[in-house]
């Protein structure tokens, strides 16, 4: 499976979320190779082995999976108004999904050194 086929199999109603989303990943994430990884888009830096980025369409909600620890610790306090997990946040309305703050954190994770990832 690739990408367009995985957006393809995505309900009509959260489509256009999910292609601009990807749009933004791609626009962002220089350096970084796109890839299907357990079942749903990620981006892995050129070289690396581990997605640092990830996002997916869920039954109830849109999720991104920002994977660098270090990125979620100097945007604690703008992801701490979101549905967050310990890497994924969550945005159950396509209409109210934060592409602003998504950018900086894609771009934070782009200008980062290769580091861990949770």
């Amino acid at each position: 499976m690739d990408v367009d086929t995985y957006l393809a199999g995505t309900p009509e109603a959260r489509r256009p979320a999910l292609t601009r989303l990807r749009a933004l990943c791609l626009a962002e994430l220089t350096g970084f190779e796109e890839v299907i990884a357990y079942g749903m888009p990620a981006y892995v830096r050129a070289g690396g082995s581990v997605g640092e980025i990830a996002w997916a369409n869920q039954k109830q909600y849109i999720s991104f999976y920002l994977l660098r620890t270090d990125v979620r610790d100097v945007f604690a306090d703008r992801l701490a108004v979101h549905d967050m997990g310990k890497g994924c946040l969550r945005f159950r309305n396509p209409a109210k999904v934060d592409f602003d703050l998504l950018r900086d954190l894609l771009r934070a994770t782009a200008g980062a050194a290769p580091g861990e990832v949770c």
